[in-house]
């Protein structure tokens, strides 16, 4: 082992706004301190219950992907297990996601920054086999 992981870092044009948003979205702490970096106002952290910190650093001309764009690919994007994807869907809608696709079991959304997450079932996605995926395609159903 060369390293261990700190925190996964988003790049977005308001990084507070982005830390509230997934506060809502995984519970936890924003802004906690933290001896690993200081608080600033281009940058915020989310310490999750679950114990991994997320972290969002302003980009003054962010430019956020387009999933489905192979033009602008997404490059990365966040799986984030919900109990129960009726009652989750609402809960990041209200939080400021925007729907980028319904694919049955689990949807793609758009963080405010732009960013996309998908929510998967729990059931789902303890089921769902490891296959490689690009772009966020997914197993067919």
């Amino acid at each position: 082992m060369i390293g261990e992981l700190q925190c996964i870092v988003l790049d977005c044009p308001d990084p507070a706004v982005l830390a509230r948003f997934y506060a809502g979205l995984l519970g936890g702490e924003v802004d906690r301190p933290d001896p690993r970096w200081s608080l600033h106002p281009d940058w915020s952290t989310l310490h999750t219950p679950a114990g991994q910190v997320l972290c969002f650093q302003r980009v003054a001309d962010h430019r956020p992907p387009r999933w489905g764009d192979p033009a602008s690919p997404q490059q990365a994007h966040l799986d984030i297990d919900v109990p129960d994807l009726a009652t989750a869907e609402p809960a990041v809608l209200a939080l400021g996601a925007t729907l980028l696709h319904d694919a049955g079991r689990w949807r793609i959304y758009a963080d405010p920054a732009g960013h996309p997450l998908c929510l998967l079932p729990a059931r789902h996605r303890a089921a769902a086999p490891a296959v490689p995926s690009t772009r966020g395609a997914r197993p067919a159903e």
